[in-house]
């Protein structure tokens, strides 16, 4: 799985995001796989995600956790994003002794992503990296809305909506909070970081 793999920012700005996510694979454990991906969103909640969904519901901003819950099928992936590498750890530990039988993918920094694993007595399968951005990079927005934008890595949050909610709080006409929720509702997996989001947002609006 790739669309979590596009964040940007520096180690520092990336201490704070970790996506946790399980899927079923078809023609191999997919066919009633539903109840299993039920328990690992339960199990995900038990450690307050800051944002979590489901590609068929929506996400705890657009949907709320019981409709994602009820909206779970065969095929859905199912996401919850943390801001703390232990909270990480301590759900891992816990879907290792579950044993679901679903793929569960860590994306994170990999040497927090590493470290979370270890705690948890379990060894990375694959590991995948993002290569960037290449071809005509010119014609991409400031590096701040990117940022903000690349969170939702199958692109339904715009470059221009992020510019219209970051020039919003800049101009004192929005707070961060609002522009955050709006933003990140957008974001049908629920894979993108409010907490990340909102300081990006303050951040950008603060170099004006």
């Amino acid at each position: 799985m790739t669309h979590t793999l596009h964040r940007r920012g520096t180690a520092e700005s990336l201490r704070d995001d970790y996506i946790v996510f399980a899927m079923a694979a078809k023609g191999v454990n997919r066919d009633g796989a539903a109840p299993r991906l039920r328990q690992f969103l339960a199990t995900a909640l038990k450690y307050e995600p800051v944002n979590a969904g489901d590609m068929k519901t929506g996400n705890l901003f657009s949907a709320g956790a019981e409709a994602i819950m009820n909206g779970i099928a065969d095929n859905s992936i199912v996401h919850a994003v943390f801001t703390s590498p232990e909270k990480v750890a301590a759900l891992l530990q816990e879907l290792r002794q579950l044993d679901l039988g679903v793929s569960v993918v860590v994306s994170g920094l990999v040497d927090q992503a590493f470290t979370c694993l270890h705690e948890s007595g379990l060894r990375p399968h694959t590991v995948e990296f993002s290569l960037g951005i290449h071809g005509e990079t010119a014609l991409l927005p400031d590096e701040d809305t990117l940022t903000i934008a690349a969170m939702c890595g199958h692109g339904m949050v715009s470059f221009a909506l992020v510019e219209y909610w970051s020039d919003r709080v800049r101009r004192g006409l929005a707070t961060s909070s609002q522009a955050t929720e709006e933003l990140v509702r957008l974001c049908h997996c629920g894979v993108m970081n409010p907490v990340r989001v909102k300081r990006l947002i303050e951040a950008a609006a603060n170099k004006a």
